[in-house]
């Protein structure tokens, strides 16, 4: 019997590989700085004069990138600067929740030019899958109008929703969304639009959103946290999103902690919209969600003021692990929560426990508000497929690409 020992090792890459590598960190660094001129772009990259020229001349030739007025800066020669063209590119982004889909369309900078949303009907994927369809072709109509040539330029669908993925779970678990994560969802989408298919967890959507236009835009490494029907962390560790072995990386919400009684519960059954909405007798479905929570936040509800005691006390101990464990530069308070209810949330938070991230030379603060918009995790899938094609990233250098993310 011949048993072949299996081998291990990276994989290496090619000059077309690093091409594409240093095309992308181009186009990174006039997203993060709105515009640059060639030696601007040198300096900043540390790549050759001749390299950044050949790269502008085709992201120029690509219609991605173009020239504006020459600007004069001492006795020196006046040079052009650079930016990227919104139009260059275009994505659309899905999210599939509970009770509510939504879908957006993006321009090449994170712009939203066309956003749709439906009740999802009772049934999971079943009934609810043609619903998620008539929606991505709706925006794809829309779009169009307003993009003459957004279909040749669209660079794919990125898609979130709950997780965890791929675990056992029980089917009428209400925290759970079993049906729609063991549907083959992608494979659907995928054949129903025409477009590469992403997929990954609203957390981590969240996190992509507050690195391409949010409080994450710039920083390497950031902790998002983010508080929705659940609650979840997009980790940007190294300036990428983290998303571990099985796309599950910073599901806290299923963190097993002791409740007074002695029992253990997961995180997100005492900290989430969920969770107040128990606490409050809330159906988390009604169309009017928002105003009621903000309406009860203005009145100063007794219920809501003990559900967000108990909610910062949680909280207070994640920020801290969480600051413990990834030593992050700043962790970001986000999700699809009332911004109301968010800035109570912040306050109550305040102090935060002693952590190693107390340091004299931050740059910046411990905590800080994030995008708090029922929107946001749409906006993080559509910036997927953005990242996915422009973004510096490790798999793109390789000679086989890595697949869809989870």
């Amino acid at each position: 019997m011949n048993n072949v020992r299996p081998i291990r090792a990276k994989r290496g890459t090619n000059l077309e590989g690093a091409s594409a590598h240093n095309r992308r960190v181009i186009v990174e660094a006039l997203r993060l700085n709105g515009q640059l001129s060639r030696a601007d772009l040198a300096r900043a990259t540390a790549l050759t004069k001749q390299t950044v020229s050949n790269i502008v001349d085709e992201l120029e030739r690509d219609g991605l990138v173009v020239s504006l007025t020459a600007v004069r800066s001492g006795r020196g020669q006046p040079s052009t600067p650079y930016r990227l063209v919104p139009e260059g590119a275009y994505a659309i982004g899905l999210q599939i929740d509970r009770h509510v889909t939504r879908s957006i369309a993006v321009d090449l900078v994170g712009t939203v030019l066309v956003r749709f949303a439906a009740s999802l009907p009772q049934g999971g994927p079943s009934a609810g899958v043609k619903t998620v369809l008539d929606l991505v072709e709706k925006t794809r109509r829309e779009l169009a109008k307003i993009a003459t040539h957004s279909e040749e330029r669209l660079v794919g669908l990125g898609v979130a929703m709950p997780g965890p993925f791929g675990i056992e779970t029980v089917d009428d678990d209400p925290w759970m969304m079993s049906a729609w994560q063991n549907f083959p969802l992608l494979e659907t989408l995928a054949v129903g639009t025409g477009l590469d298919v992403a997929l990954q967890n609203d957390a981590a959507a969240a996190a992509t959103a507050e690195k391409m236009i949010g409080a994450a835009n710039g920083i390497d490494h950031a902790i998002c946290l983010y508080l929705g029907y659940g609650l979840g962390a997009g980790l940007i560790l190294d300036g990428d999103l983290y998303r571990g072995a099985n796309g599950n990386a910073g599901e806290i919400g299923m963190v097993l902690t002791a409740r007074p009684e002695g029992r253990l519960s997961p995180l997100e059954h005492r900290t989430s919209i969920a969770s107040l909405c128990k606490a409050m007798d809330i159906d988390p479905a009604v169309d009017d969600l928002y105003g009621r929570i903000t309406d009860a936040v203005a009145m100063m509800n007794p219920t809501l003021l003990e559900w967000v005691g108990g909610a910062a006390a949680d909280l207070r101990a994640t920020i801290q692990m969480s600051e413990t464990i990834f030593d992050p530069q700043t962790i970001i308070l986000c999700g699809s929560l009332p911004e109301t209810l968010a800035r109570l949330l912040m306050q109550s938070l305040d102090p935060l426990l002693p952590s190693i991230a107390e340091r004299r030379d931050r740059t910046f603060p411990r905590l800080q508000l994030g995008f708090t918009d029922p929107w946001a995790v749409a906006v993080g899938a559509a910036a997927e497929p953005i990242g996915r094609t422009f973004d510096p990233r490790f798999s793109a250098i390789l000679k086989t690409r890595a697949g869809f993310v989870a």
